[in-house]
């Protein structure tokens, strides 16, 4: 069955994709797959468990397996972005100059928009973290009406009455995860807000009144809900592209359009509520 996948990498070249994981027992894996139109084919997966995961050891891990099937079949190596994985494709181009080591998209734009929605406070990040600590805050404000209405019963049931549309709960590994959360948000928002102002709602008692009245009082504010809906006019064309890009059919011939569209759609999302105009600076 994998033959004529393996007859076409002579024709038509392959990507050779590789990734880390951690399985059940805790090992670390690095999986390489050789993928090109015809279809992926995984090829290993080594265990590193002990091993100091530098740029040497990660790039000669690539190297042997581009000598398992042939320095002549592979047009592009691809990893993620991290710096210790963008320091191996150096050297495995510099050791096959017709290979290029490409950045994973997906996994590009998930730290952009990690950066935007979990901006950190530190000396490198602070330009960052002034602009988009407000858009942080609104994520926290969310994630915890999230959990405070799935973690009570009583309330998820109040929830259920007024909603169909469950709560997502996204784990925070998956791409975009804060974004598909906030988008959820806006689609049960009539729900949220008619169940912070039922009767069931008040009259249901319980020892953390506190954060029952920061549920009630978010859920009803306007203007949070104006804030959630500017971050997502911005980070939506970005999702999009992610959710273009996250997929097994090819599309690196698209990615320099579809960055390009990117940029422009958030700069009018932008300039649009700082009633600015593109060319202004």
């Amino acid at each position: 069955m994998l033959e004529p996948i393996k007859f076409s990498w002579k024709d038509k070249g392959i990507s050779l994709v590789n990734d880390g994981w951690t399985d059940p027992q805790r090992r670390p894996l690095i999986n390489f797959i050789a993928v090109n139109e015809c279809g992926p084919m995984f090829i290993k997966a080594v265990n590193c468990q002990g091993e100091y995961k530098d740029k040497h050891f990660i790039a000669n891990l690539i190297s042997e397996t581009i000598a398992e099937v042939g320095p002549q079949n592979v047009v592009q190596v691809i990893t993620n972005n991290a710096p210790v994985c963008r320091m191996a494709g150096l050297l495995v181009e510099a050791q096959y100059p017709q290979i290029f080591w490409t950045p994973c998209v997906v996994h590009t734009l998930n730290l952009a928009l990690k950066n935007i929605c979990a901006a950190k406070d530190t000396n490198a990040n602070a330009i960052t973290y002034d602009a988009c600590n407000w858009i942080t805050t609104i994520a926290m404000d969310a994630s915890l009406i999230k959990v405070f209405i799935t973690t009570h019963s009583m309330r998820l049931a109040i929830y259920n009455q007024f909603m169909k549309l469950k709560m997502l709960a996204i784990a925070n590994t998956r791409f975009a995860s804060m974004v598909v959360m906030l988008r959820r948000f806006k689609l049960v928002k009539s729900g949220l807000q008619n169940m912070v102002i039922n009767e069931q709602w008040s009259s249901h008692r319980e020892d953390n009144v506190g954060k029952e009245q920061f549920v009630k009082e978010k859920v009803l504010d306007n203007l949070w809900w104006d804030q959630l809906d500017y971050i997502l006019s911005f980070l939506d064309p970005i999702y999009e592209m992610l959710r273009v890009a996250d997929t097994d059919k090819p599309c690196l011939h698209l990615v320099y359009d579809m960055w390009d569209t990117m940029i422009e759609k958030v700069k009018v999302a932008i300039y649009r509520h700082e009633k600015k105009q593109e060319s202004e600076e």
